[in-house]
């Protein structure tokens, strides 16, 4: 299980690309951190998410 914002979810092993698209993240617009490290965008893809990770997603808002 992992972690997501407060919320559970039966991923593991997967990439924080994968993650992002499995949760309709728009990956251009969010900075993701995993246990406590805010892993960078160039990482996405080489980045994986492992059971009992904690990960928090926060997404940009544009607006004026």
């Amino acid at each position: 299980m992992v972690t997501v914002n407060g919320k559970k979810y039966d991923f593991a092993d997967i990439t924080v690309t994968n993650l992002l698209e499995k949760l309709e993240f728009n990956i251009s617009r969010v900075v993701v951190e995993q246990n406590e490290e805010i892993i960078s965008k160039k990482d996405y893809s080489k980045v994986h998410i492992l059971d009992g990770d904690v990960v928090e997603v926060i997404s940009f808002v544009g607006g004026g």
